[in-house]
């Protein structure tokens, strides 16, 4: 497995799978807008979701398939294909550390902004 480590997140692991388990949600923490999930609901392998970004001045289709789920390790691997023949293979992981903070990462895709991404929505969550 490639992973790349983040930051430490003020967050249990549990909240942070929370948050990944959903592709609907993932403009959450990537530049994309999330249109359509099918099947609607938590991540399962065959499930696709549709979506698009902009770079370039340009608004570009994005497409993606659950490959695999593995809760209980918390990574769900994933296929993502963009124009021009860009194909990804991904993985959403995050490790606890303690009982309230975790370390969210992933495979070919990783961003410093888990960190900032997965506090603000626990923030939003919790306080809620």
């Amino acid at each position: 497995m490639n992973v790349c480590p983040a930051d430490r997140v003020q967050a249990s692991v549990e909240l942070v799978w929370e948050l990944l388990i959903h592709p609907a949600g993932y403009g959450r923490f990537w530049d994309l807008t999330v249109e359509r999930v099918e099947p609607e609901g938590p991540a399962s392998a065959g499930q696709k979701f549709a979506g698009w970004t902009r770079a370039l001045c340009r608004r570009w289709r994005v497409e993606g398939e659950v490959l695999e789920v593995d809760a209980e390790r918390h990574q769900i691997r994933f296929r993502t294909a963009l124009p021009l023949g860009i194909v990804g293979d991904n993985r959403l992981a995050c490790m606890p550390i303690d009982g309230g903070s975790s370390r969210p990462g992933g495979g070919a895709d990783c961003w410093s902004v888990w960190a900032r991404a997965f506090t603000r929505a626990s923030r939003t969550r919790c306080s809620t």
